[in-house]
């Protein structure tokens, strides 16, 4: 693949963004921990992702490759995930015992968001066969510029560690470790602006 285009994912394309996300996070250590059957999986990924980083179609912040192969959402400085709904998701969709487990990694990297304002990115993934073809450098660096041109820093909380190099390429640094329990573990990261 040479060159990879991408561009804001208007609302009327969040169903395409959505669905190559829940492609992209099909082998990601917490999601499949959290949703080991497929049919629960195929479920409860989609409402997931509209919990946790829906409100970037809102913000015009969710990024996309032109053929939808990839997505990043991305939420600016004071906008957050709705964590009453997510709440409700994970209640209704994991054990108990998976539950206290992953709220106590949740509380805990909590920790690690920066105080001052800051753009969150709750999701990133490119579908598995486009992997390894730049889409989702593609997706960091064009998200990372708006967050230089705005002067503030970025955050992440990589639940895959194959990932991590790739966040360390584009200026992420690691800032914690956190894991509760059987829960695969959370690397929580910021990037501070370059002006």
């Amino acid at each position: 693949m040479d060159k990879v285009d991408v561009r804001i994912a208007p609302e009327s394309e969040r169903d395409q963004v959505v669905s190559s996300l829940v492609l992209g996070f099909v082998t990601d250590p917490v999601a499949r921990w959290c949703w080991p059957a497929a049919e629960t999986y195929l479920t409860s990924a989609p409402k997931f992702i509209n919990i946790y980083g829906g409100k970037a179609f809102e913000n015009n912040s969710a990024w996309t490759e032109e053929n939808y192969r990839g997505g990043a959402l991305w939420l600016p400085p004071g906008v957050e995930p709705d964590e009453e709904a997510l709440g409700e998701l994970v209640a209704t969709t994991m054990s108990e015992e998976k539950q206290g487990h992953l709220f106590a990694s949740l509380e805990e990297i909590g920790q690690h968001h920066p105080t001052e304002p800051h753009w969150f990115l709750p999701l990133i993934a490119v579908e598995p066969n486009w992997q390894n073809r730049s889409i989702g450098s593609a997706l960091m660096k064009q998200a990372v510029a708006v967050c230089d041109e705005a002067g503030v820093p970025a955050y992440l909380e990589s639940s895959n560690p194959r990932n991590i190099s790739l966040y360390e390429r584009i200026g992420f640094k690691v800032v914690g470790h956190v894991q509760h329990g059987d829960c695969p573990p959370f690397t929580p990261m910021v990037r501070e602006a370059v002006i």
